[in-house]
């Protein structure tokens, strides 16, 4: 019998609450109540940095497979 030490679905499973407690209070103690919405507004703009840029490349590859492929002129 061998014992698995690592069990695939403990590393990605999701806390539960009181970790989120946990989580929540050592957030609030780093980084004090005052600066809590500066950061989460720092995250949201991040966010939606990372969002534009992942539909303007999405929409570049899109126009490109779109494109007819420009017929080729025999050099003389």
């Amino acid at each position: 019998m061998t014992l698995n030490l690592i069990n695939p679905v403990f590393l990605i499973s999701m806390p539960g609450g009181s970790e989120w407690i946990l989580i929540i209070l050592v957030v609030l103690l780093m980084f004090g109540g005052k600066k809590i919405p500066e950061l989460m507004r720092g995250v949201g703009r991040g966010m939606r940095e990372f969002n534009d840029a992942k539909n303007n490349v999405k929409n570049e590859i899109e126009e490109g497979m779109k494109e007819k492929p420009k017929p080729e002129v025999p050099q003389p």
